[in-house]
């Protein structure tokens, strides 16, 4: 299965709204403490707007902006990126506290962080090609809003995955786990999908 991998790091943002981070290594992170849970989100992926949307397979309505999900319950989710449109259905299947020491390779700078794990299963529902595409999810808190840690990157329990090349046919699958974190004593209880120009806005979100 092809891997997604990016620099590992961990950043907070401050209340102005100012990302405060650097890229570490393979081995290491960096991390500057928050003083306000105020968080931003990006997207490693381009959409086009200027594409149609692709046309929904049979089997369900696409989910709309702004719905709210128990994890476990799939959304259909048109696909626009790059030269590639579709339809996916995505299904958070957990939302998961991982241990401190999943984290020892962000050195010092992780001590006041637990991981958080958002594993979720993704099909190919409009049969095109959409192979090497990612899904990219945010972990949010028990308020509903970000956690004020960003992580990238992957551990021993949480394999980062984009799709494989095989992933061209209707009813094709896979699954990936993206890396979330809050500090010590906080937890993530809720994934958001806010990729393409409707959901960024109004994310689909998929709670526990």
């Amino acid at each position: 299965m092809t891997h997604a991998r990016g620099p590992l790091f961990i950043a907070s943002v401050a209340a102005a709204g100012l990302l405060l981070s650097a890229c570490g290594s393979e081995t290491t992170g960096t991390a500057t403490p928050a003083t306000d849970t105020t968080t931003t989100a990006t997207s490693t992926e381009k959409t086009s707007a200027s594409k149609e949307k692709p046309a929904v397979p049979a089997g369900g309505d696409v989910t709309a902006p702004g719905t709210k999900l128990k994890v476990g319950t799939r959304a259909v989710i048109p696909v626009v990126t790059g030269d590639k449109t579709g339809t996916i259905a995505i299904t958070v299947t957990a939302i998961e506290a991982g241990a401190k020491e999943d984290l020892a390779k962000f050195g010092d700078k992780a001590k006041n962080i637990t991981p958080f794990y958002l594993r979720a299963k993704v099909e190919n529902l409009s049969g095109t090609d959409l192979s090497f595409t990612s899904i990219g999810l945010r972990g949010l808190g028990e308020d509903g809003k970000g956690t004020g840690v960003i992580i990238s990157g992957d551990t021993p329990k949480c394999d980062s995955t984009s799709a494989p090349k095989t992933f061209k046919a209707s009813g094709e699958t896979y699954e990936t786990c993206v890396l979330s974190a809050a500090q010590d004593g906080l937890k993530v209880a809720a994934a958001e999908y806010n990729r393409g120009d409707d959901y960024v806005k109004s994310p689909v979100v998929w709670q526990s």
